[in-house]
């Protein structure tokens, strides 16, 4: 696919998306939301995509919002009658909460890799991955409120599930910056490493792991863990044997068991 802000490549069953904006510190201009959203649909409909890294070119992964952007539809809101202003920023919004959330409805897991500044809306796409990891001197900020903003595509919904609330309101309300390492303490990150290449390296290996398991038993976890997160233990457990029921005896499981008992490694179709 080509586009105008983002890097795509895919290799080995590891798609790349890469914020393609480094003179602008990878901020998100309104393409880049839209490409983002056409990327992850992308990766999910493609079988031979099995994991995704996302990341950015430059000195950092991405510093939020572009503000120009931010101005621009302030020009275009401004002429019309208070309920017209008012239906069209919440489509507008909507939207870019769409954007983000293509990578959780992505059914591929989602690696974030951090290096640099990860500001505002970087925080709310990171939120939307399934693992993050990131350099010790990476930057993490949720900068709305410095803007007279209230974050609005995912990060107050996201960060609390995964720091806990003592942590995402610190975090929310004070537009402080945190370390790598502190964000590791809080479990906003899962991996810290020394710096960008060994961040990239350490990732890729990850990814291409991750790509060798079952694409269906992937594909299923993830899903599992989503649809968990938002409902109760018992309809939790009610989605994944409904889910099992279809798996125990797909061609996955065959070649999983046949692969053990040969003592090599298995090999998924995509």
């Amino acid at each position: 696919m080509q586009f105008q802000t983002l890097d795509v490549s895919l290799e080995a069953g590891v798609a790349q998306i890469r914020f393609n904006r480094p003179e602008k510190s990878n901020a998100l201009n309104e393409p880049m939301w839209f490409e983002l959203r056409d990327a992850c649909r992308w990766a999910d409909e493609t079988p031979a995509v099995r994991v995704v890294i996302l990341s950015g070119k430059g000195r950092n992964f991405c510093s939020g919002i572009d503000l120009s952007m931010l101005g621009e539809l302030q020009q275009t809101v401004l002429a019309l009658p208070p309920g017209q202003r008012h239906e069209v920023l919440r489509h507008r919004i909507r939207a870019l909460q769409e954007c983000v959330s293509a990578l959780e409805a992505c059914r591929k897991p989602v690696i974030a890799q951090v290096h640099g500044a990860c500001f505002g809306g970087g925080i709310d796409l990171i939120t939307a991955c399934d693992l993050r990891h990131a350099t010790a001197d990476a930057r993490f900020c949720v900068k709305e409120i410095d803007v007279a903003i209230v974050a609005d595509v995912g990060t107050l919904q996201r960060l609390p599930r995964i720091v806990g609330e003592g942590f995402a309101r610190e975090m929310a309300l004070t537009a402080r910056e945190y370390s790598g390492a502190e964000a590791a303490a809080m479990g906003l990150v899962t991996r810290v490493h020394p710096d960008a290449e060994t961040l990239a390296s350490e990732v890729a290996a990850l990814a291409a792991s991750m790509a060798t398991k079952s694409p269906l038993a992937m594909r299923g976890t993830k899903e599992s863990l989503n649809f968990s997160r938002d409902h109760t233990v018992a309809e939790g457990l009610a989605e994944v044997a409904a889910r099992n029921a279809g798996l125990l005896f797909s061609p996955d499981i065959e070649e999983a068991v046949a692969a053990q008992r040969a003592g090599k490694p298995p090999r998924f179709a995509d």
